[in-house]
Formats: structure tokens, sequence, C-alpha cells
């Protein structure tokens, strides 16, 4: 069925949430289909190559990451294999891997890497969302060549949305991680976090991965309380975030601190501390005296600091 969305849904805030595709699942299977809308001159392609995306720059300055088929052809896309991602009023929407290079694109084309560009906004807002599902979806592939029962070569099959194995018959689907992320709040204070791995004076919501047999609301008080030792009671779920670095949907909460100790695990954050919401708002503001910073806003945990940040205004 197409996209639709309710205007005032919290998740569409997030860049990598809006597209037009339509995914049409029901094509998948449907190889004559499939190559009908792949010939159409109206057929679009999006090309990739590891984590970046190739685009061109028009005359105006605009940018796109569209392009048709010869185009990607000419791209280094391997247009032998194209994953269908859904229609677009109707057109085919496709994305092929790139095995290019700077050196061997096009002049007037750039591979540029997909956070950046989600930085930048240089795009327009619906092509994220579908460029999130392409390189999610390109991901997965490239991890998964093989049976993970037999361990035999497996054929991609579905228009890119299913691997089969020709030895055993084992069925492969693409895979999501769910990840918990949360703002942890003690009535004026919200506790963030620094992992190493971090740019210097950022700062940021505790986050996880979900466990088989847990719910949201356990993973939350799980990941706080390993990561941070603070006891965690009602949890409320806010937003989610398709994350396609590599593949992973963040699931936003906020969370009621029981405890306030922390018992931070040296493995897992560099730092752990309190901010009371003048601190906060001042880095999302840009103006902490120590230069601390949060998030970027394409990140779903820079909205659930603001909405911490912003509560006590809005009671």
């Amino acid at each position: 069925m197409p996209h639709v969305v309710a205007a005032l849904e919290p998740s569409l805030a997030f860049r990598f949430v809006r597209t037009r595709l339509d995914r049409r699942a029901d094509l998948r299977d449907d190889a004559a289909a499939i190559a009908a809308l792949w010939r159409a001159e109206t057929a679009r392609v999006l090309v990739l190559h590891g984590g970046r995306v190739v685009v061109a720059s028009a005359a105006d300055g605009a940018t796109t990451a569209t392009h048709d088929t010869a185009t990607a052809a000419r791209l280094g896309g391997d247009v032998t294999a194209p994953l269908f991602l859904g229609l677009e009023a109707g057109d085919g929407r496709f994305a092929v891997a790139s095995a290019s290079d700077d050196e061997t694109l096009p002049e007037g084309f750039a591979a540029i890497d997909l956070r950046a560009l989600a930085v930048s906004g240089a795009l327009p807002a619906e092509d994220y969302g579908t460029l999130a599902t392409a390189r999610a979806l390109m991901h997965w592939h490239d991890g998964h060549r093989f049976c993970a029962r037999c361990g035999t070569a497996s054929e991609m099959v579905s228009a890119g949305w299913k691997r089969l194995c020709p030895s055993c018959g084992a069925e492969h689907f693409p895979r999501t991680d769910p990840v918990v992320i949360m703002s942890v709040e003690d009535g004026e204070r919200c506790l963030l976090g620094r992992s190493a791995r971090f740019p210097p004076g950022m700062w940021s919501c505790l986050a996880g991965f979900m466990e088989p047999g847990e719910t949201i609301e356990g993973a939350v008080r799980r990941e706080t309380a390993e990561e941070a030792g603070i006891v965690v009671g009602a949890v409320a779920y806010v937003a989610s975030e398709p994350w396609p670095f590599p593949g992973s949907l963040m699931i936003g909460a906020r969370a009621r601190a029981i405890t306030t100790e922390i018992r931070r695990d040296p493995v897992e954050l560099e730092d752990c501390r309190w901010f009371d919401r003048a601190e906060v708002r001042a880095m999302l503001e840009g103006r902490h005296p120590d230069g601390l910073f949060l998030p970027p806003p394409i990140a779903i945990a820079h909205h659930l600091v603001t909405a911490f940040a912003r509560a006590a205004t809005d009671r």
C-alpha cells in the first residue's frame, strides 16, 4: 500500500523516516513486472558504494542521488542485479552496488558518505528514507552471501528481498537490529554518556541493542543498569527511526530514574553524568562554556534531549 503517515507522527522529525516509496511487496516475485519497470524510461536508480552514495550536481547547484538506468551503468553500478525498492508515483525505484571510486567517476559526480549527506540536508527530504532502505538492504546482502544453515553460496531472489540456498532450500530475509535509545530523567536532570568513539565534547543518550525475548521497556531498564548502574522505573515510547549504519531501528524512549548514583561501566562508557536543563539547553544552542554538544538533528538522540529540555517550559 502507499506510504501514508499521520501529520503529527513524531517520527517524521527524523531524517531517515520520510520517503515517497510504495514498497509493493506483491511485485517482488513477479520477474516480468520488475523487468518492465527496470526497462522503463522513468526508472530511477540509487548507486551506492559501501557507505557512500553517488550523487550528481546540477548547474543550478541542486544535488540528486537518483539516476536513470544508463547513468547507473556508467557509474559502475551492477545493473545485472538491481534491488527493487518500490514505486514512486507509479515508477520503479531501484538500488545497485557500484565498484567505482572517486578517480573513476565521471565529471560532475561524487561519492559522498550517507551520514554527511544527511547532516547537510542537500537532498530532497523524501529521498533519505529511500536511501536508508537501500543502504541497509545492500549491507545485508554484502554480509549474507552464504547460507547460515549449510554454508553454500546463496542466491538473491525476490528482487533483492530474500536470499535462497540452492543446496538446502533455506530462505534468508533481510535483518533489522532493534536498538533502544533513552532519555533517562530525574526531575530536572537528564542522564547522558560518552562513548570513546565519540568526537571530543559530544555527549548523547544511552543506547543498546535489544536481546531476544526482551520488551522495549525491559531493554531500556537493562541497558541503563548495565551501562550506568541506574535503576529505571516508568518507560514511555516516543518514536522510532531507521538508522542505516548499517541496519538498525532506533526505538526512542523517555525513562524515569528510581536511583541516581552512577556506577559507570568503563568498557561501555568513557564518561557518564547528570545534566540539568539549563546545561542541556546550552548544549543544544551551541553555547556550552566547555564546548560540549549533542548529536545533530538527524539523530533521534537530539530530539529526545530536546524534548527533555523543553519539558519545563511546556508544563
